[in-house]
């Protein structure tokens, strides 16, 4: 800054002292300027920082690595006991009762058929039912398949099965196929002049002794 030539040389002194102070202001400020920007910039990247830590996915938690335990020592099972083979017993096979048409001279054998093989099988019947329906499964012809069907019939109508009883089933079956007149035909079997021996063996002629004295004691 340029001064008049008439101006005094001390306050051109003061002047100079005061342009000179006034620039190392400026100077100074200047420099604090850019400390304060330089912090203020280092701050910043600071805050940034700490904001995407804060932000940022949680840590995986750490899992404590699983107790390691000792196995006992290995022990030899004991040696299995072979017991002596043991033989299976087997049931026969049972052969089933024949188809039954209703004649009365075969209805004692196809009863005696079905009892003994409800006797041994047994296990195959949960119950009377089971029983009487297995039987009519025989009823294939005639009189018996007619009677079988009749009682079919009944439940029909009836919503009830007239036989409920495995013993009322062979009272029915008594009544309907056994002969009517087995005592007195028994009886005059056993009185009548008829029953020699004749060309019987003397096993066959002393078997049927009991059993025509059985067939006087049924009915």
């Amino acid at each position: 800054m340029s001064l008049p030539a008439d101006t005094p040389p001390a306050v051109a002194d003061t002047l100079g002292y005061l342009q000179h102070h006034l620039q190392e202001l400026t100077e100074r400020q200047n420099a604090s300027e850019h400390v304060i920007n330089n912090t203020l910039a280092g701050l910043t990247a600071q805050i940034q920082q700490l904001t995407q830590l804060m932000t940022g996915p949680a840590p995986a938690p750490t899992v404590a690595p699983p107790p390691v335990t000792t196995s006992p020592p290995p022990v030899d099972p004991p040696s299995p006991v072979l017991s002596a083979p043991t033989k299976q017993q087997t049931r026969p096979k049972l052969p089933s009762p024949p188809n039954f048409s209703g004649e009365r001279t075969s209805g004692r054998a196809f009863l005696n058929s079905c009892t003994l093989y409800l006797c041994l099988a047994l296990e195959q019947f949960s119950c009377d039912e089971e029983k009487i329906f297995w039987a009519l499964a025989f009823f294939k012809d005639r009189h018996a398949a007619r009677w079988s069907k009749n009682l079919f019939r009944q439940e029909v109508d009836t919503g009830i099965f007239p036989i409920q009883s495995w013993a009322d089933f062979k009272q029915q079956f008594w009544s309907q196929f056994f002969p009517v007149n087995a005592e007195a035909d028994a009886v005059n079997a056993l009185e009548g002049s008829a029953y020699y021996q004749g060309n019987q063996t003397v096993d066959d002629y002393l078997d049927s002794f009991p059993h025509l004295g059985l067939r006087r004691r049924i009915h």
